[in-house]
């Protein structure tokens, strides 16, 4: 499915559907394939917004989970949004909860964070893979998940091309190890927002036990663990991934953000 990109400014995104916003941010090798699962189904009962988070664009000082969590802030009041619903996938989830630690009065309804990075998790390795070496990047690729199929080719291109490019491996590099020193664990018990954890019980990248602990530091929240599943729930098991957001956030229709 392709969807229109829309530019305002200097931001890119996906904009479908009509509704409370629910803004979905992605992770480090993060695509739009990731969530198309999700932009079908929620179209039907949200707008649905992607900005495309830009991750080899920031100037080198700026490229980090703070640059990042400023550029959604400006995006989001760019836009105007209110009462929205925000989701984080890895470096997404870190991204999300840094922009609502530095602004608590963001108009955020809820946040779900998905196999989200800001505590512990298990990177690339410390060895990063030599150029060139396709196999290398396809194993890493079918590790994220549970099922190593769900790694299609086309996820493995993206992936390949990713870090054939000198350039944006310094930037995801860069980026990975800020997140790495980022961590939040003294600053989640000021996160306000209804929270919504949804982990792969399978997820090697970012264990079960560190969703665990995300939910005993987030105050206000809720975890639900998928079988069989690894660190992207939302492209591995979209029906059941869907179905328990949908639920969260029916749950919420009536209470508009603090």
């Amino acid at each position: 499915m392709d969807y229109e990109i829309k530019t305002q400014g200097k931001f890119s995104f996906i904009e479908e559907g009509e509704g409370e916003p629910l803004v979905l941010l992605h992770g480090l090798f993060g695509a739009l394939s990731n969530f198309s699962h999700m932009i079908e189904y929620f179209r039907q009962y949200n707008k649905v917004v992607i900005p495309m988070l830009p991750l080899y664009d920031l100037n080198i000082l700026e490229t980090s989970v703070g640059g990042l969590a400023k550029y959604v802030h400006k995006f989001i009041e760019a836009r105007g949004y209110k009462n929205l619903h925000l989701l984080g996938n890895s470096l997404g989830g870190h991204v999300a909860l840094v922009y609502l630690l530095k602004h608590p009065e963001a108009p955020v309804k809820s946040l779900t964070l998905t196999g989200s990075s800001g505590l512990f998790e298990n990177g690339m390795g410390e060895t990063y893979p030599k150029r060139g070496d396709y196999e290398y990047i396809r194993k890493k690729a079918e590790l994220t998940f549970y099922d190593p199929k769900v790694a299609t080719k086309e996820l493995v291109d993206e992936m390949f091309e990713i870090v054939n490019n000198r350039l944006k491996v310094i930037k995801i590099i860069t980026l990975a190890k800020s997140a790495i020193r980022h961590n939040l664990g003294d600053e989640l018990q000021d996160i306000k927002q209804p929270t919504l954890l949804i982990w792969g019980n399978n997820d090697t990248v970012t264990p079960p036990m560190v969703g665990e602990e995300f939910k005993k530091l987030i105050p206000n929240s809720e975890l639900q663990f998928i079988d069989k599943c690894g660190h992207a729930p939302m492209m591995e098991v979209p029906d059941e991934f869907n179905k328990i957001l949908h639920a969260f956030i029916e749950k919420l229709k009536d209470n508009p953000a603090s």
